[in-house]
């Protein structure tokens, strides 16, 4: 089986160096580029889990090759609200 291209980090309620070390792992394990994706209050987590990973576990291997931020509509029909997202591109650098 051939390792995987791309990873996917789903950032939430855990400590951020959770986050940092399944973003080294997927890197590790052979992933080009890692997708840091985060909602609401864990935004903040997901820009510590890039930083980290780019400035203390991986220094010069990786970069941030793209942001994107949004926003998605969560709850039920009524009681629905916007909250902000973010999606952050690490890719090993060539």
């Amino acid at each position: 089986m051939s390792a995987p291209k791309e990873g996917v980090v789903l950032v939430g309620a855990k400590p951020t160096m959770n986050y940092v070390l399944a973003t080294v792992i997927q890197f590790n394990q052979g992933a080009e580029r890692v997708i840091i994706k985060a909602r609401g209050r864990a935004i903040s987590k997901a820009v510590d889990t890039a930083e980290i990973t780019r400035m203390r576990f991986l220094p010069g291997q990786i970069e941030v090759k793209e942001i994107k931020i949004g926003t998605e509509t969560v709850g039920e029909p009524g009681k629905q609200r916007p909250v902000s997202t973010i999606e952050i591109v690490l890719e090993r650098k060539k």
